[in-house]
């Protein structure tokens, strides 16, 4: 497989969302889920939205692809670069994510049968996440 770009030396821009909520011993968890081809744990993430801002954009995803809905934070907690894997090439893409406090989980959401979802400690999610970029800025997230 080949790794190309939409345009020579740019990354297509990507919204993800870092789905949280504190655990009872007041420790913080991170909601991940599984890619749909691949099956490796990531964030809910997914391309831009035409007439909705980033992190709105991110919440949609995040209800989505995960099922859960919340406060979302209007500017980005962290960045990161990988190849997203596409039928026949690998696309490079930049991530801008955006921290959702979450507050429900819906007991329905489109891709819920496309999808695994597990809450882990924020540490166990940082190990957890393949992408180099993906592990650091959950190593680096900061919850308050």
């Amino acid at each position: 497989m080949k790794k190309t770009r939409s345009a020579p030396g740019k990354a297509r821009l990507q919204i993800g969302a870092v789905p949280v909520r504190t655990a009872s011993d007041g420790s913080v968890e991170v909601l991940l889920v599984t890619t749909r081809t691949t099956k490796r744990w990531t964030v809910p993430k997914g391309w831009p939205i035409k007439k909705l801002k980033a992190h709105e954009a991110a919440a949609r995803e995040a209800r989505e692809e995960a099922g859960v809905v919340g406060r979302i934070r209007k500017k980005p907690v962290g960045r990161y670069i990988y190849w997203k894997r596409m039928a026949d090439h690998f696309l490079l893409c930049k991530v801008k994510l955006f921290l959702l406090t979450v507050e429900d989980r819906l007991d329905t959401w489109p891709e819920r049968s496309q999808r695994l979802h597990h809450w882990f400690k924020l540490t166990d999610a940082a190990d957890l996440v393949e992408e180099p970029g993906l592990r650091a800025a959950l190593r680096s997230l900061k919850v308050s």
